[in-house]
């Protein structure tokens, strides 16, 4: 019978389980519309020069009617050029903007690019038969996203000022995702591009959220990222060299060299641009509390929360021998099912471990009274309650201690099953005497 209710109550757990995704996705689409708005999440690769070429090959081809032919071929290609040095800096400041219950966290401030290109290897290396156009180099930043632009400060080569347009080039160098390489950025003419070294400094007003990423493509690539957020997440290809995180703010720097990525010092592109995705690199503005993961959690361990005060209520019945109806046992199933839906409805309202103990002390106490009401008195009915508040302690250290989740819960298990060995070793269960 106890089996049986525990299959029925899987129903509308699993309801539960539907409706905290169908929340999250809610949380989602809304944290995607504020991002729309603001600025998408801001990926960074460049700058890089793009000089345009065309390579010339001839063809010979001989037919009986017309004898030998030479006919001329010409093939465009772009030459692309990555930085010498490349000086990447980026400091900003966070805020957490909200449509209804649902919030995103934002940023913005200031995006620095300094560094050199020394175009003289990459010309060299030419066929004879190749030739390219200096007069129409371009220096291309690829962005995630244009709208995050607020305004360039200053943008300068050598002591000539550059003036910046919209638009890549079709040079997204990285995946987006969400729109796969289309991409944007922007692109300056180069003024008097010469075949030597040249130094270019670049500072950018941008915005954006949820996390930064750069491209190492610099010969000699060295990144700092700073903020007044104090709980990052450092993803991607490489981890900071070093890192200071305080209660209030973190930095973080990396020195990347280009043997130690994929991406090269100089390449050819005939038709479609490279993709150097797995080489990004950079923070994600982290939320220490993430409520729908720790709902979706909560919910996973359901199964066992429902088993134990269903053992408890039967144990209380054999040795209170007061006979109780299989309708008390589902009451007390749904009551407790009932916790996660309060626990996922007031923790988008507030913080999820004030939640987690208004929800927690709620059952408990009507646990408590419940099986005060069923029993004859006080002196076995507190148990549950005992019982019950033991269990989400319990599932309070599985939620907190995400490592050590399984190893809680299988310690807790084994527990609760010796408990009940070591009550019922001298139980008559034929009732023979």
């Amino acid at each position: 019978m106890l089996a049986g209710l525990i299959l029925l109550l899987l129903i509308p757990l699993s309801m539960i389980r539907g409706l905290v995704n169908e929340r999250g996705r809610t949380a989602d689409s809304a944290e995607s519309d504020i991002m729309e708005a603001w600025g998408k999440q801001l990926i960074e690769a460049g700058p890089i020069i793009t000089i345009p070429g065309v390579k010339t090959e001839e063809v010979r081809t001989k037919t009986e009617k017309d004898g030998e032919k030479i006919e001329i071929i010409k093939t465009p290609f772009t030459l692309v050029v990555s930085p010498k040095e490349l000086d990447i800096a980026a400091v900003f400041k966070t805020e957490v903007r909200k449509r209804g219950i649902f919030s995103v966290p934002l940023f913005s401030g200031t995006l620095s690019l300094r560094g050199s290109f020394d175009p003289a290897m990459a010309i060299s290396e030419l066929l004879p038969n190749e030739s390219i156009f200096l007069n129409q180099a371009e220096l291309i930043i690829a962005l995630s996203s244009q709208k995050g632009i607020r305004k360039i400060n200053s943008s300068t080569w050598n002591d000539s000022d550059l003036f910046f347009q919209p638009g890549n080039r079709g040079h997204g160098l990285v995946s987006y995702g969400w729109d796969n390489k289309s991409g944007s950025g922007i692109y300056a003419v180069l003024p008097r591009f010469e075949n030597k070294e040249a130094a270019f400094d670049i500072n950018i007003e941008i915005q954006g959220g949820q996390y930064i990423r750069v491209l190492p493509i610099g010969q000699d690539t060295h990144v700092s990222i700073a903020s007044d957020w104090n709980s990052p997440s450092f993803q991607g290809a490489f981890l900071p060299g070093e890192s200071t995180i305080t209660d209030n703010d973190f930095s973080a720097s990396w020195d990347i060299s280009y043997l130690s990525r994929d991406v090269p010092l100089f390449w050819k592109e005939y038709k479609d641009g490279s993709d150097y995705t797995a080489s990004l690199f950079g923070v994600n503005f982290f939320r220490t509390i993430d409520t729908y993961a720790l709902n979706t959690r909560a919910v996973k361990y359901a199964i066992l929360f429902l088993i134990v005060p269903f053992l408890t209520l039967f144990l209380l019945e054999i040795f209170t021998k007061k006979r109780i109806h299989p309708v008390p046992y589902l009451l007390s199933g749904i009551g407790n099912a009932v916790f996660y839906l309060l626990l996922l409805s007031l923790s988008e309202q507030m913080s999820f471990y004030t939640a987690y103990l208004i929800a927690a002390l709620a059952v408990t106490i009507m646990m408590t009274l419940y099986s005060r009401s069923l029993l004859p008195s006080w002196n076995k009915s507190w148990y549950m309650g005992l019982v019950v508040a033991i269990s989400y302690i319990l599932l309070y250290a599985v939620l907190n201690a995400e490592s050590y989740a399984l190893l809680i819960g299988s310690i807790g298990t084994f527990v609760v099953i010796a408990l009940v060995m070591f009550l019922t070793r001298k139980l008559d269960w034929y009732g023979e005497e």
